[in-house]
């Protein structure tokens, strides 16, 4: 099964799976990204790619995925009715970092390309991506950096792309059950093609591209900053959201479990360690209040 832009798309994810493990190793110091090559029985398969344990980086996991099928799970055709009876092929990269230090936050991009095909029909075919970040504590400096790369990537497809997608991440990165985001947002897109491939395909790729620009920089500035067992804690309790999200609300977790994709590669995404507090409240005037405070209510960064 193939499209005559899937290939092009396939190069440049592979490739960018590759970029993005090689900059994260030299700016964890210590670890490498160990491989796991899978396959799936219904079609398809990726190669998931995790770092433990390392310098700076908990854990951080780089998955690549092409699968491929004759049925769509019933994630996607519940949302479009239309796809029922086609085949499909489904393509991308997602990540998820998880930092040691609480103040370096943990961050998640992905970008992806999604086709669905019927004789005799025309194929339906979407991109679909953006990056967020998780904080745990407060910083104005790497908030306003954050969003500014994302700015400024979109910035050439016009401008109103960035406030449209920047909106959209922050209502999708929401925890509805607590009425409370995630973290303080990015870019977050689906279902693009009404620019045409050429154009959605470039704008997915400088979403893509332009991860690591707004990430190392944060992880450069705070990865020194000197942290104790009360920020230990309180970064394990956050991310306890996170499991909270991917788990309940996260499409993309569902149709990967739907899909029959490779579990352990569907939940890299979970933090390697997180705890719970029943009640919690933050101290009023201290730095975790702050967060819930100044940096979690969505804002304009820039």
């Amino acid at each position: 099964m193939s499209h005559p832009h899937s290939d092009a798309v396939k190069s440049f994810l592979l490739d960018l799976q590759d970029r993005i493990c090689a900059a994260l190793e030299q700016a964890d110091g210590k670890a490498q990204f160990a491989e796991d090559a899978w396959s799936r029985e219904a079609g398809g398969g990726g190669r998931s790619r995790v770092l433990a344990g390392g310098g700076v980086f908990e854990q951080a996991g780089v998955n690549f995925s092409h699968v491929y099928g004759d049925a769509l799970p019933a994630s996607a055709t519940a949302h479009r009715p239309e796809l029922a009876g086609r085949c499909f092929e489904a393509m991308g990269v997602s990540l998820v970092i998880h930092p040691s230090n609480p103040h370096v936050p943990t961050s998640h991009a992905n970008v992806r390309f999604f086709i669905a095909e019927k004789d005799g029909e025309p194929p339906v075919w979407w991109f679909g991506g953006g990056f967020d970040l998780t904080p745990y504590y407060p910083q104005e400096e790497d908030a306003v950096h954050w969003h500014t790369v994302a700015r400024d990537l979109c910035a050439p497809f016009g401008g109103e792309v960035y406030p449209r997608y920047k909106k959209w991440c922050d209502e999708y990165f929401h925890l509805k059950h607590r009425n409370e985001a995630r973290g303080i947002g990015g870019l977050f897109f689906d279902d693009l093609n009404e620019w045409g491939f050429d154009k959605s395909f470039a704008f997915t790729r400088a979403v893509g591209d332009g991860y690591l620009d707004a990430y190392l920089p944060i992880v450069t500035r705070r990865k020194e900053q000197a942290w104790g067992d009360r920020e230990r804690q309180f970064q394990l309790y956050r991310r306890g959201r996170y499991v909270e999200f991917n788990l309940v609300w996260d499409r993309g977790t569902l149709f990967g479990l739907q899909s029959g994709g490779r579990t352990e590669s569907i939940l890299m995404s979970m933090p390697p360690l997180v705890r719970w507090e029943y009640g919690y409240q933050p101290e009023p005037g201290s730095p975790e209040a702050e967060l819930y405070t100044d940096f979690l209510p969505p804002r304009d960064w820039v």
